[in-house]
């Protein structure tokens, strides 16, 4: 099985205070193919933005170096805002990424762990909110080859219950979906629920479903690792869920193209 960890995080990433070669040596020791380091860039974010002059400087050091060991592709995962389309555009078009990561980080330009989001709505309210801002992204920013852990606002939803089920939102999810499908865009599974102790992937199965039954394709998963001990985490789940769903290929990706690979190869 050719084994893919297509997020991935450094400290170039200001939650995280890995040195890359230690995330790079540790998805070699765990057996994998080929990760894609994708620091973060978001600018509503109480996070500096990392220097990705820089850190491709070292991306292209640590790539040689270890060549013959593992494939190293380079990524990004980007926090998407329809109102800063310009400036997203902007950026991703700066940088030669073979992979980008579109994510939901904050909505209507309030973060959803730093600021007050979910204050002075319930939660049926704000989890919609978060999917139709989420399709306004996916309609201005013109790049991106997956949308990150598309379900996880249920991890800093500050309710009694901040369970997110798809059934519940069902009509809008599916609208994100076929979005997608029809710009020839992704998802990826996320295991990083499991490591936050919500005893899940990003999205859930019923997502992750639905997304086929759509006649979604492309998905990639990544183990959202900012620390070497959680590359490559939970992966296990995630490929039982890909073929209970009846998936056959996941993804890799070269100038933000996708290739697409039998989970069985």
């Amino acid at each position: 099985m050719f084994k893919i960890d297509y997020h991935i995080h450094t400290n170039y990433s200001s939650d995280s205070d890995a040195d890359m070669e230690s995330m790079i040596l540790s998805a070699i020791t765990k057996g994998i193919n080929e990760i894609a380091i994708t620091d973060h860039v978001d600018y509503h974010i109480k996070y500096e933005p990392p220097h990705y002059d820089d850190l491709i400087s070292k991306f292209n050091v640590m790539k040689e170096k270890y060549k013959s060991k593992i494939n190293m592709i380079l990524g990004v995962e980007i926090g998407l805002e329809s109102q800063l389309s310009d400036t997203i555009n902007e950026f991703i078009s700066s940088y030669p990424f073979d992979f980008i990561i579109g994510s939901s980080h904050s909505v209507c330009q309030k973060d959803l762990y730093f600021d007050n989001f979910f204050d002075g709505m319930d939660k049926k309210t704000a989890y919609t909110l978060y999917f139709t801002e989420m399709l306004k992204n996916i309609n201005s920013i013109e790049k991106f080859c997956v949308y990150g852990h598309i379900d996880f606002i249920s991890r800093y939803g500050t309710y009694n219950d901040k369970t997110l089920k798809y059934s519940d939102y069902n009509d809008i999810i599916d609208e994100v979906l076929k979005l997608l499908i029809n710009k020839n865009r992704g998802i990826e599974i996320n295991t990083s629920g499991y490591r936050y102790k919500l005893n899940q992937t990003y999205p859930q199965y019923a997502i992750l479903k639905r997304y086929k039954e759509l006649g979604g394709e492309i998905i990639t998963i990544g183990s959202d690792a900012h620390t070497p001990n959680y590359i490559a985490d939970h992966f296990e789940v995630a490929y039982d869920m890909l073929e209970k769903a009846g998936f056959k290929y996941i993804s890799r990706f070269k100038n933000l193209k996708p290739i697409f690979i039998s989970i069985n190869k």
